[in-house]
């Protein structure tokens, strides 16, 4: 059976809640027509004008991680679609962010380019993992830097092999994406959400994001959420550690939340009754497991390439799980895209 993959791309324009479908579907070669466009519908007839005010700054600093994860996974992304002529493949580049078909495993269908890198651009693309051990079997002092979430690995004008903090790798786009956060944060009116992008904004700057991990966590009474910022690790696979910029702008519908909610207090009961050896059952999620339902109005980054998330269950960060516990977005509209 066939698997069909929506490709939802969504312009700034999307603040009005709908995208125009594309007039043909979208593929290369023999995946033609694999990625379909399809019209994402959000209301917003809920939100707040403060709330409508932020929209577009929450989006446009997501188009800041669209940037950075172009640079992780392909390079310069100008150049690239520069010496693709036909219109179809350079779309098919758009929705894979890259020349790499995501479907296909990894596979070339830009003439001239080799085999995806294991590692993508977090490391140089000559390092081997047996360097990358040596290296730090040497120099042990380096080992937290090489194996941070948030490093790439580059060599100096001598060959020799850096770690450089994303915060300064991406100064650019980070320190652009955190601007916008603080003022977004001057228009939001709840107090844990204000927090958050603040302690989001920071983050960005520092890569220390545990801190505002917390404060996403606590959040409950916010109309509109964004999540941003490095957050999975599926773009490494060569250590399968570092981790690619992101961005969800999300409207929350509360009356589904509403509906879900109820469900987060049968977890426990659910988990006593999965048809599997008990070792498998032992940890149990909490009764106050935040269970919502949210409309996606933007995707960037790592989660716009390819197909296209319809759920979120972070943050990722162990200990803040033990502390705090997790959420678990439902992505609405996206799940009704793909089902219908």
């Amino acid at each position: 059976m066939r698997t069909l993959t929506l490709l939802l791309a969504l312009p700034l324009a999307f603040v009005q809640a709908c995208v125009t479908p594309a007039a043909t579907p979208i593929g290369a070669g023999d995946q033609a027509g694999i990625y379909v466009s399809l019209p994402l519908t959000a209301d917003l007839s809920g939100l707040s004008p403060a709330e409508r005010e932020m929209l577009p700054l929450l989006i446009e600093a997501a188009r800041h991680m669209d940037a950075v994860f172009w640079k992780q996974a392909w390079g310069d992304r100008a150049a690239l679609l520069a010496r693709i002529d036909d219109p179809a493949m350079r779309r098919y580049a758009e929705a894979n962010d890259g020349p790499w078909d995501r479907l296909d495993g990894d596979a070339p269908f830009v003439e001239g380019v080799g085999p995806k890198p294991a590692g993508a651009r977090f490391y140089p693309a000559d390092m081997t993992r047996e360097e990358f051990e040596a290296h730090v079997a040497a120099h042990p002092e380096d080992r937290a830097a090489f194996e941070s979430l948030y490093t790439v690995i580059r060599r100096d004008r001598d060959g020799r092999l850096r770690a450089v903090p994303y915060s300064e790798a991406f100064a650019a786009e980070t320190e652009a994406a955190a601007a916008l956060l603080e003022r977004a944060a001057l228009l939001a009116e709840d107090a844990g959400l204000r927090r958050y992008l603040e302690l989001r904004a920071a983050a960005l700057r520092s890569d220390d994001y545990r801190a505002s991990d917390m404060a996403w966590l606590d959040m409950r009474d916010n109309g509109i959420d964004v999540v941003i910022g490095p957050i999975e690790s599926y773009e490494d696979k060569l250590f399968g550690r570092k981790t690619a910029h992101e961005a969800y702008v999300l409207v929350k519908d509360r009356e589904w939340s509403r509906r879900l909610s109820r469900y987060a207090q049968f977890l426990p009961e659910l988990q006593r009754g999965l048809p599997v050896p008990e070792a498998y059952r032992a940890e149990m999620p909490g009764t106050d497991t935040d269970l919502n339902a949210y409309d996606v109005v933007y995707y960037a980054g790592d989660c716009n390439a390819g197909s296209k998330t319809i759920a979120i269950n972070l943050p990722n960060d162990e200990e803040v799980q033990l502390a705090k516990g997790s959420r678990r977005l439902q992505l609405k509209n996206a799940m009704r895209a793909k089902f219908d």
